[in-house]
């Protein structure tokens, strides 16, 4: 098992990452204050993982609930997080209860999202089931629901106290979520590693195909990265929004397509590759880097090209939305190099339309 921690002085926490974590009670023991319990899952994860978490925690003589939600991108919202809070309040549990998010980033927004909320804030642990949320989402306290006009514009900053990513889960996860989850993956190398990016090219293959040490030291850099990056700017009032590289870009496609019809990280994957044309039209990445990029993703099996109806008024539209957008001015993650990602206002917006209209 390797432990890195998330350094937030008097809030920072472990995360674990090794094979049969999920049978472990020891990681969970230190994490859970009171002798209550609340489980949020989903229905596909639910007959996979949940009565193995049930047991792992009956060591501990706790009272255990559980709610089951719907799968899918399209459930993350107000709507079905106040079911949450139904079952929290219907099983009377309180200020020192643990919520813990068993599932894919969908499960662990919402219920971060649910434990900043409920009675003004109690404890979550994050147990990610995807290798998306085992490299990004399950870290760094970002939670929310999404709305009909903007992905996750509804949130909070919740932290954890504990992340405890399972490898030996990822053997269930489908394919089409695997490959979703490389692109997270691939962002780290381009924001702030470029001799990663050079390692993800060499074992892309053994990831692909499940190689448990290669996964395992792939989740192991995202994850130090990561944690490294909120450590230095917890609210994303600077340096952490590099971290969205490809995602104001990745979001408008899924508001337009309605979410869940393009995973997240298909979503982020194309508009990583966009970020990185509108770099090279800035004469920041040559030609070579590009095309570098776009042949990863495609190895990896992920979308590089927007749907075709998708002009720019209709990007410009729902990019308009996002969250880094300051006085009505939308800032972008760009590259001005390999490995070295800056977030700026200043880029030829007459290039930028001319991309997306392509």
């Amino acid at each position: 098992m390797k432990t890195l921690t998330v350094e937030l002085a008097e809030r920072s926490y472990p995360i674990f990452i090794g094979s049969g974590l999920l049978d472990q009670v020891d990681c969970y023991r230190p994490y859970i204050r009171g002798n209550q319990v609340f489980i949020v899952t989903n229905e596909t994860v639910a007959p996979l993982y949940l009565e193995r978490l049930e047991r792992a925690l009956a060591p501990l003589n706790l009272t255990v609930g559980r709610i089951v939600l719907p799968d899918g991108e399209r459930h993350k919202t107000l709507a079905v997080l106040e079911t949450v809070f139904d079952g929290l309040l219907r099983e009377h549990h309180n200020r020192t209860t643990t919520l813990i998010a068993l599932g894919g980033g969908v499960v662990g927004d919402m219920t971060g999202f649910a434990a900043a909320c409920y009675q003004r804030g109690v404890n979550f642990i994050q147990i990610p089931t995807t290798l998306l949320a085992q490299v990004d989402s399950s870290v760094g306290g970002k939670t929310a629901v999404n709305h009909p006009l903007g992905k996750n514009m509804i949130g909070a900053f919740h932290q954890p106290v504990s992340v405890i990513a399972d490898t030996a889960v990822l053997a269930t996860l489908p394919d089409r979520e695997l490959r979703a989850g490389l692109a997270e993956v691939i962002k780290y190398g381009l924001i702030a590693d470029e001799p990663f990016l050079g390692w993800l090219e060499e074992h892309c293959d053994r990831l692909l195909a499940r190689d448990g040490n290669a996964l395992a030291y792939a989740i192991e850099v995202s994850c130090r990265t990561k944690a490294c990056v909120v450590s230095r700017d917890e609210t994303e009032q600077g340096m952490r929004a590099i971290l969205n590289l490809g995602h104001t870009f990745g979001h408008a496609i899924e508001t337009e397509q309605g979410y869940g019809d393009w995973l997240h990280g298909e979503a982020v994957a194309t508009g990583m590759l966009l970020a990185c044309r509108l770099s090279g039209a800035m004469g920041w990445l040559s030609d070579g880097d590009v095309q570098r990029v776009a042949r990863l993703l495609q190895r990896c099996g992920l979308p590089v090209a927007a749907p075709a109806h998708m002009t720019a008024d209709i990007f410009l539209n729902h990019m308009a939305l996002d969250k880094k957008v300051t006085n009505g001015k939308i800032r972008l993650v760009l590259l001005r190099s390999l490995g070295e990602a800056v977030v700026t206002d200043e880029y030829d917006a007459v290039a930028l339309t001319h991309l997306l209209n392509e």
